[in-house]
């Protein structure tokens, strides 16, 4: 059993992902490979923003780049063969994990493209189409919890696609799209699909919301740093709410698995916070934390000792958020902002990858 801070994460229920790749982490006895033997890490996502990071750091995509235009691709569909051929080399590396643990660890994602945000249609027909292309049990597809993806989720879901929800800020998007998985589901089951083999997580951000909030409080304000805490954790409380409630049983005992939230944005975007402040204080049962490299080698020297620090939370979590409204802060108000910023961040970052592919040919 390993010893590490890592894996004691992981033995408190709380899978901890990598949000990040590149082609060099790939390979038998490379990065990523060492990272899933030591027990540090569980899944991985990504998205356009690293992958353009990964291109423009070295020339290990050069030959693929340059033999892709060669056919006369464009920056574009350069950059999805691109991504598709490193997530599923990374699914293939993940293989192991997933089978070993029964389809609960060694999930990777990738993104749609950010631009179909608000376009149902368009979004179903891309998750679609890369689920089929890659074609590995553990891929999970990134789709955007924004209120036209809800419908997205519902029909890939049914589809037996896996889904990862991603920009989730406020607890009543999350408890809608807790609401399309269950409808997913049950499509699912109608349709004669086996739930078991049918996996989702959900991408509720975490220091976004410190980052909006802080500043709109006074200096001295003991809630500086603690409303985005408060907010995951009335998530989980609402988790465990439908956990309980009788149209999840009856579809877990059809066989189906819970939608895992994962905890995202949680690198520390205040110097003055603790680095690991959003791992530590966000330890949990049935829970995923995604996590950058600096943020997980932060954690596995100096994060603090692993316990289950959401259970109960919920009592507490009314208290800071009844206090920030006290203070004149409507957090409805910011994460509508959160999620429109959000969808705009990821867009320019879908449109710098493409650059930076256009500018290596």
């Amino acid at each position: 059993m390993s010893t590490s801070r890592l894996a004691a994460i992981e033995r408190q229920g709380q899978a901890i992902w990598l949000d990040s790749i590149k082609r060099s982490y790939l390979g038998e006895g490379n990065y990523l490979d060492q990272l899933i033997s030591d027990g540090d890490i569980y899944g991985l996502t990504s998205n356009p923003s690293i992958f353009a990071s990964a291109v423009a750091g070295s020339d290990e995509y050069d030959e693929q780049v340059a033999s892709l235009a060669a056919e006369g691709k464009d920056a574009a569909a350069i950059l999805w063969e691109v991504m598709k051929a490193d997530i599923t080399f990374a699914c293939d590396q993940f293989a192991d994990l997933y089978a070993s643990s029964d389809g609960l660890h060694g999930y990777v994602s990738i993104e749609v493209d950010p631009s179909k945000a608000f376009d149902t249609d368009g979004t179903i027909e891309q998750g679609r189409a890369l689920w089929n292309k890659i074609d590995r049990p553990n891929l999970m597809v990134k789709v955007p919890g924004t209120e036209p993806g809800l419908a997205a989720i519902t029909a890939l879901i049914g589809e037996g696609v896996n889904v990862n929800v991603t920009l989730l800020f406020s607890v009543d998007r999350y408890q809608q799209v807790m609401s399309a998985y269950m409808d997913g589901l049950a499509q699912a089951r109608d349709a004669g699909r086996n739930l078991a083999s049918i996996a989702s997580v959900a991408s509720f951000f975490v220091s976004r919301v410190d980052a909006k909030v802080d500043p709109m409080l006074p200096e001295d304000s003991d809630l500086r740093g603690r409303v985005a805490i408060a907010n995951a954790q009335a998530a989980f409380t609402a988790f465990m709410e439908v956990c309980m409630s009788e149209r999840w049983k009856e579809l877990s005992a059809s066989g189906a698995a819970v939608q895992r939230p994962l905890w995202a944005s949680t690198s520390t975007k205040d110097p003055s916070y603790p680095d690991t402040l959003y791992v530590d204080e966000l330890v949990g049962p049935n829970t995923v934390n995604t996590v950058p490299e600096a943020t997980l080698d932060a954690v596995r020297d100096h994060g603090a000792e692993p316990t289950d620090r959401l259970s109960g939370t919920g009592p507490a979590a009314v208290r800071t958020l009844s206090a920030l409204s006290d203070a004149g802060i409507d957090l409805d108000q910011v994460t509508k902002e959160l999620e429109t910023e959000g969808v705009e961040k990821f867009i320019a970052s879908f449109e710098e990858a493409v650059a930076t592919v256009d500018e290596a040919l």
